[in-house]
């Protein structure tokens, strides 16, 4: 099998977070993924609110799909340079969890310099039948 790939820029407003999601379960399901869809979803929904929550007057937001046989990798780049940090756990807090759940639904996550902004991935391995 082949590597598919996709890339497509969204506005960096809550708008694009529903839409995100959706592209991503549309996407997944015509590639016929074997990776969980609603794992794949609810991540890449953290992420894009991320985005639109911290980076905010950012200009730039795109989100990436790359698929295998073995891995599904999901990435959202904005121009933003300020790395993600991963919280704890707080009752008081409404909202802070998401890299949370990036880290323990993902397989493997990380964040990497992407032309002077940033690039936060993860990848989620086939689900066992």
């Amino acid at each position: 099998m082949s590597t598919l790939t996709a890339s497509l820029d969204l506005p960096p407003t809550a708008a694009s977070v529903p839409v995100a999601r959706r592209l991503v379960r549309e996407l997944l399901r015509a590639w016929g993924a074997r990776q969980d869809h609603d794992d794949a979803a609810l991540l890449v929904t953290e992420l894009v609110a991320n985005v639109v929550d911290h980076v905010g007057g950012s200009d730039c937001l795109t989100l990436e799909a790359i698929y295998s046989e073995d891995w599904l990798r999901l990435a959202v780049i904005d121009c933003s340079p300020t790395r993600p940090v991963v919280q704890e756990p707080d009752v008081e807090r409404q909202r802070g969890r998401g890299l949370r759940m990036v880290q323990v639904v993902a397989d493997r996550w990380g964040c990497e310099e992407h032309r002077g902004g940033k690039r936060v991935w993860f990848e989620l391995r086939p689900q066992r039948l």
